[in-house]
């Protein structure tokens, strides 16, 4: 069997992985890079429990399982540690220290107050999540999987019209039993080959700054000047940088990925979202202005599965803020239901049939 994946972000390098462990031949196809989206623009925090009381709970939980087994077991660094998380207070117009449940980090600034801890070493973790991408990818490749530098243009179909021939790369055509798209928002460009709901992007900014502070993670609701409030996550990471993102955009998402910028001021908006949290972060080096599109459909449950009607059509995409998170269980399930027909995880929650095709 020979599996044709359109997309090399963390759901796609997964698949690739986890079909690679069962020997079957795999082409990885991606036009931009390897995790050169949200995959590699994350925060890359994941959660054990967070996704409990929601269809995601089964999957999330296998998911962290995998994280750790993963990390464990596979020669590759990717910065994965377990964290506290906490969650933060902080406002440029009131006095928060109402909330102060709990001791501040030393670098947080002295008008941030810690609610509480929303996580614990044995809940929460995090990954640098392009080294992880990266990393699967590798790994895959070293058990027999290929990757392919090109745009999908088209998927072949059979005589019929029922099932899948292969695919189109930059006009040429690769010939395959079977083809997952996981091209994350642009996944919404496979509607126009095959009958799939449709998925949308949410643009969001972040930064990287050289700066090395304790470990936590922090979840923040700020109240800035003009009154907004926003919601910055911080995530340090054990390579000496800190992480931070929660300023949204507007653009539209455009067609090819590596037309993904910032938006005008909003770096540094959110650079003075982060001094107002930590001061001493906001004035560190910053390593890296970064916007990225998290894909999402029009329920807010990922599709993963068949596509109805066209035999060896597969999708997995829509993921939201949790593909980092569920990445290695959605590879795991993907490749036994292509391989085996059937996964262990109920996977009916996220069947694309359950919504309308796009048109």
């Amino acid at each position: 069997m020979k599996v044709a994946i359109c997309g090399g972000g963390v759901i796609g390098t997964s698949i690739a992985y986890y079909l690679s462990q069962r020997a079957i031949q795999v082409v990885v196809i991606e036009r931009t890079g390897i995790a050169n989206a949200a995959s590699g623009k994350s925060g890359g925090f994941l959660a054990h429990d967070w996704c409990d009381g929601s269809p995601l709970e089964p999957l999330a939980r296998r998911s962290f399982a995998l994280h750790g087994s993963l990390a464990a077991s596979l020669d590759q660094d990717w910065g994965y540690r377990r964290v506290d998380t906490l969650s933060v207070v902080a406002s440029a117009r009131q006095d928060v220290s109402r909330y102060r449940k709990m001791a501040s980090p030393r670098w947080l600034a002295d008008e941030a107050a810690v609610h509480g801890q929303i996580g614990t070493a044995a809940t929460t973790a995090q990954i640098n999540p392009a080294a992880f991408t990266n990393a699967m990818m590798a790994v895959a490749i070293e058990n027999g999987a290929e990757l392919v530098s090109g745009c999908v243009e088209g998927i072949m179909r059979s005589t019929a019209g029922d099932s899948v021939a292969g695919v189109v790369v930059d006009s040429t055509e690769i010939t395959v039993d079977a083809v997952v798209i996981a091209m994350g928002p642009w996944s919404v460009l496979a509607c126009d080959w095959l009958p799939l709901p449709a998925t949308h992007g949410l643009k969001g900014h972040s930064i990287v700054f050289d700066y090395a502070p304790s470990p936590e993670s922090l979840f923040v609701e700020l109240e800035t000047e003009d009154g907004q409030r926003t919601s910055p996550e911080i995530n340090p990471r054990p390579d000496g940088t800190t992480y931070v993102c929660g300023l949204p955009g507007e653009d539209a998402l455009p067609v090819d990925p590596a037309h993904v910028i910032p938006e005008p001021g909003a770096i540094e908006t959110l650079r003075q979202m982060t001094a107002q949290v930590s001061p001493e972060l906001a004035s560190a080096n910053i390593l890296a202005e970064q916007s990225c599109y998290r894909p999402v459909t029009q329920d807010g449950l990922p599709l993963i599965g068949r596509v109805p009607g066209i035999a060896g059509a597969y999708v997995a995409t829509g993921h939201s803020v949790w593909g980092m998170l569920n990445g290695p269980a959605t590879g795991e399930a993907m490749a036994e239901l292509i391989v085996d027909g059937t996964a262990r995880l109920d996977l009916s929650p996220f069947n694309p049939a359950r919504l309308p095709a796009y048109s």
